[in-house]
């Protein structure tokens, strides 16, 4: 009967110590709509870059346009693109629909997303950011190196609740 309590006893701090080293499983949430976001996202960029970006919100009309799919699920989305076509950027700030497989969701964008949408423009595909805080994921598909470095560290920035 004595080795029944102590692998009770152990597998009872096994259970413990998981749930310790696991935390208590809060998930990392920004609050706001995507369409104020994208503007503490892009916050940092020189006035000269941000004074050419429009921000629209995606919708089943124009999904197709900024994703390159229809089939993205996703809660809200707003895209940032330069109003000049012969620059290559566009950052895509969408929310998740609740209990999405994010990973699953960051690859079929990295998939879809045409980053040589442009008219003799376009960005490398390794230098596309797709990634994600909790159910916020961003694309980056942005040619200038030192503005994707800005928008990137605007998304690490953003403030959770």
């Amino acid at each position: 009967m004595k080795n029944y309590k102590k692998i009770f006893l152990a597998v009872v701090l096994v259970f413990s110590f998981m749930f310790i080293l696991t935390g208590c499983g809060k998930e990392e949430r920004i609050e706001g709509k995507v369409i104020d976001l994208i503007d503490e996202v892009n916050e940092k960029l020189p006035e000269e870059v941000k004074i050419r970006l429009m921000s629209v919100e995606l919708d089943s009309d124009n999904v197709l346009g900024y994703l390159g799919s229809e089939d993205i699920e996703y809660e809200e989305a707003v895209a940032s693109e330069s109003a000049n076509s012969s620059v290559a950027h566009s950052v895509i700030l969408l929310r998740a629909k609740k209990g999405a497989d994010i990973e699953k969701l960051k690859k079929q964008i990295k998939e879809s997303i045409d980053p040589r949408k442009w008219i003799c423009v376009g960005v490398e595909d390794e230098d596309v950011i797709i990634k994600n805080r909790g159910d916020l994921v961003i694309a980056i598909v942005v040619e200038d190196k030192d503005n994707r470095e800005i928008i990137e560290k605007g998304f690490d920035n953003l403030k959770e609740s």
